[in-house]
């Protein structure tokens, strides 16, 4: 699991999200879960990296999914049409067996 820092504005996006992409690829196992418990300040660019970041472990075949949304941001979320996006993604079908 990777945890969100503190504080992730437009000023910590970019540095956040390059070590939410390094950190992926040691990642065990197919699922890619993101703690965004300690997040206590934040602006829609918080948003905007956990949107990229679930593109990034999509595109490596990891289910994404989130934990601990603090409310505000789920509310954010929500106003934006975005939540959906951010709860755990269904996993994929197994290729049949022939």
């Amino acid at each position: 699991m990777l945890v969100l820092p503190q504080e992730l504005t437009q000023r910590q996006a970019t540095v956040c999200l390059r070590a939410l992409v390094q950190d992926l690829a040691s990642l065990p196992g197919p699922e890619a879960v993101v703690d965004a418990s300690p997040l206590n300040r934040f602006d829609s660019s918080a948003l905007a990296v956990l949107l990229e970041f679930r593109r990034a472990a999509l595109a490596q075949g990891k289910r994404f999914s989130t934990q601990g949304l603090p409310k505000r941001l789920a509310d954010l979320a929500a106003l934006y049409g975005v939540v959906e996006l951010l709860a755990a993604t269904p996993p994929t079908a197994p290729a049949p067996v022939n």
